[in-house]
């Protein structure tokens, strides 16, 4: 279908968020995207008016230009490679290239990186004791960098490009809007209408993503104590255990037996930069450690415990402690949240963040239990499927939180994380409890 034409930010992300929740095909947006100011008022207006186009109708009759994010965004989720980089200023560009190429440093798949008066520019590999010498006599302002995430120089092919002439033209349709990267692992939902053709569409996203290793197709939803899902491989190398990095943590994670998603990255970010020095934190549902770790990295005073009742998870949540060396600042437990929390750590948190959608209005007590008397900060996400999802969830917190000794202070921030089917999302509020 044709789209729209779109100029300010704001206005370009209500957009691409609404032909998410319609399904739009062709349009994609980068895992690194961030939909923290969406107009919802824009939103609904827009799946209206993709209703609208879908019945044949043009409103007030105006011709609806092609969506210039429509050709520049390939199809599916993208993801930005990460890797080890050098920062020079602006005038020593030239020459720090010259000199990396030479080394044989350079990663020329990847495209330089701008900030203010500084680039970094990616490397192939981390560079060894003398090259690192050398570079510094020639550039005594470089300076390493930890891996940041890149654009790669070559433009990746459109799925549907691919598959076109391999499927029939009515299938093409059908094919995954969304991929979630994992690692090495591409991860898609495969509609019914694709089954016979599920192996070819693997093969095409191995063909479309080069650092990806292995496709997996969801099989039904995320289910059960432990939140996990079936996989099916259909593309690639037999595995479900893979290496992911994220904002230059390391995670470990098995996707068959412990859950895991990219598309929180923002949250776990979010979430980290609001945490001060010399907090406490409880992560209530930690899983492989996202949201713990990146706090503990983030900070040099801050001790996070992160609880997870999985073993399989917890056995990847002390791995991902040690691999990002915050031994010092994390400390795992295994078990369940509230008998944990009752028991050994009521009374000690700052902050507690409660990533457990599906139940997580069942430990709202445990949660204000865990607080310290003075108070502290609820970070509280929900799934909700209704017509004004971040008002059903502060609504739902404020009563849960009336139904013990705690008191809302406020509601400091709340928004939508993400459609996660239609009409139904996944909220998170931010609330300060007394």
């Amino acid at each position: 279908m044709d789209g729209f034409s779109v100029r300010s930010l704001p206005t370009c992300k209500s957009f691409l968020y609404a032909c998410r929740l319609t399904r739009v095909p062709g349009v994609s947006v980068s895992q690194n995207n961030v939909f923290d100011d969406l107009s919802w008022s824009l939103v609904e207006t827009t799946v209206d008016s993709i209703n609208q186009i879908r019945s044949g109708h043009r409103k007030n009759n105006k011709q609806v230009k092609k969506s210039t994010v429509q050709r520049h965004l390939m199809s599916g989720w993208t993801f930005l490679p990460e890797a080890t980089a050098v920062k020079v200023s602006k005038t020593s560009v030239q020459k720090a290239l010259v000199l990396l190429r030479k080394l044989a440093l350079l990663n020329r798949e990847l495209r330089l990186q701008r900030e203010n008066e500084q680039v970094y520019i990616p490397l192939s590999r981390a560079p060894t004791a003398d090259e690192l010498k050398e570079l510094k006599a020639s550039l005594p302002a470089l300076e390493m960098s930890k891996p940041k995430s890149f654009e790669s120089t070559k433009q990746p092919a459109r799925l549907d490009d691919l598959l076109s002439g391999k499927l029939p033209s009515h299938v093409l349709a059908s094919l995954p809007h969304a991929i979630d990267f994992i690692g090495d692992i591409a991860v898609v939902e495969m509609p019914p209408e694709l089954e016979l053709y599920k192996q070819v569409v693997g093969e095409a996203i191995l063909k479309a993503h080069k650092g990806v290793k292995t496709v997996l197709s969801k099989w039904g939803a995320v289910s059960g104590v432990y939140r996990l899902r079936t996989f099916e491989v259909i593309g690639g190398e037999a595995q479900t255990q893979t290496i992911h990095q994220e904002y230059g943590c390391v995670f470990h994670v098995d996707l068959a037996k412990a859950y895991f998603s990219p598309r929180l990255s923002y949250e776990h970010a979010r979430t980290a930069s609001l945490v001060r020095e010399g907090e406490t934190v409880i992560d209530m549902f930690a899983g492989v450690g996202p949201f713990s770790i990146l706090i503990a990295k983030k900070h040099t005073d801050t001790h996070v415990y992160a609880i997870d009742v999985n073993p399989e998870a917890f056995i990847f949540l002390k791995k991902n402690v040690v691999v990002n060396r915050v031994i010092d600042k994390v400390t795992p437990i295994l078990g369940d949240a509230r008998q944990i929390i009752n028991e050994r750590l009521a009374g000690i948190a700052d902050r507690v963040i409660m990533n457990l959608p599906e139940k997580a209005i069942e430990y709202v007590d445990v949660a204000c239990n865990a607080l310290k008397p003075k108070g502290g900060t609820i970070h509280y996400y929900e799934f909700v499927n209704m017509p004004e999802p971040m008002e059903a969830a502060k609504s739902r917190l404020a009563e849960a939180i009336k139904q013990t000794n705690r008191e809302l202070h406020r509601t400091v921030f709340a928004r939508i994380v993400r459609g996660v089917a239609p009409f139904t999302y996944q909220v998170v509020v931010d609330a300060e409890i007394k």
